[in-house]
């Protein structure tokens, strides 16, 4: 049982941070009906961000974990408005439905390249900024850095429901997110509003990315695998849904942990894509996701 509750813990902090990246997704699904299949990447480089200020390569440390997140949240809000301005823009100009996929894409490729190029294509391992000696909880081993994780990603969630909710440029994104010809009508600069959910996209991947990178190495290509799997999960719970993202992100956390510990380590994505496809053939719009109304 104590196994048992390990894994389900460690699937936890694994499934927030696939839900954190999820609703970066979400975000920019909301506005523009598009979506940063570069988001992995912006993981990355919030964590190789991270480990430039915070390790021990590039002569550092410069800074302490905690101020070192602000740093990186303002580069990965800045890295989300260059992907906007350079892939959706241009495409959503001229009505391009296919154009911001390829662009996003080739972006990606070209951070990973600059990364690699930067500081190599070695695995390295990321300081922690909480003590290493396990916690016990419920009979379990877990580190203090994985509950952190947990911690942060509700935090952040929470964060953006309460500007959505309390402030007046947060409506703004929710009425263009409800109806972007609508929004315009009532004065709603859209363009900008699209422009933001990027830069917010790419800020929660950048969060994750300094989130995940104490318990796990760090490299160029960590955020490959990482951010595909997060769009899995934004899929399986609904690209309108903020609960589907930490509903689906906790489903295949833990579905993971378990079958890599029960089966193997080789096995252990098999259980999200199998969820995946059987999402989609059941409930295409994902377990919380709402269904587009056309009128003709």
């Amino acid at each position: 049982m104590n196994i048992l509750t390990q894994l389900v813990l460690s699937g936890m902090a694994l499934g927030m941070i696939y839900a954190v990246i999820a609703f970066g997704y979400q975000s920019t699904f909301a506005t523009s009906g598009t979506l940063n299949f570069g988001q992995g990447e912006a993981l990355m480089l919030g964590a190789m961000t991270g480990l430039s200020l915070t390790g021990e390569i590039m002569g550092g440390p410069y800074l302490n974990y905690w101020l070192m997140v602000p740093v990186v949240l303002v580069i990965g809000s800045l890295q989300g408005l260059v992907v906007e301005f350079l892939a959706v823009r241009p495409a959503l100009r001229i009505h391009s439905e296919f154009g911001w996929i390829m662009s996003t894409i080739a972006l990606g490729i070209i951070f990973r390249n600059v990364a690699e190029n930067v500081w190599g294509r070695d695995d390295v391992p990321f300081p922690s900024p909480l003590p290493t000696t396990p916690v016990h909880i419920l009979g379990a081993n877990i580190l203090p850095m994985e509950l952190g994780v947990m911690v942060g990603a509700l935090l952040l969630m929470g964060l953006m429901e309460l500007f959505n909710r309390r402030t007046l440029y947060g409506k703004a994104v929710v009425a263009t997110s409800s109806d972007r010809g609508a929004a315009g009508l009532m004065g709603i600069d859209t363009r900008a509003v699209i422009a933001f959910s990027y830069a917010l996209s790419s800020l929660t991947a950048a969060f994750a990315g300094v989130l995940i990178a104490p318990i796990t190495l760090t490299g160029a290509s960590m955020g490959s695998v990482l951010g595909l799997k997060a769009f899995a999960v934004a899929i399986i719970g609904g690209l309108t849904s903020g609960m589907g993202a930490v509903v689906g992100g906790l489903i295949l956390g833990i579905a993971e942990t378990t079958t890599g510990f029960y089966f193997s380590t080789g096995y252990k994505d098999v259980p999200g894509l199998i969820l995946l496809l059987l999402i989609l053939a059941w409930k295409p719009n994902g377990l919380f996701g709402r269904a587009a109304v056309q009128k003709f």
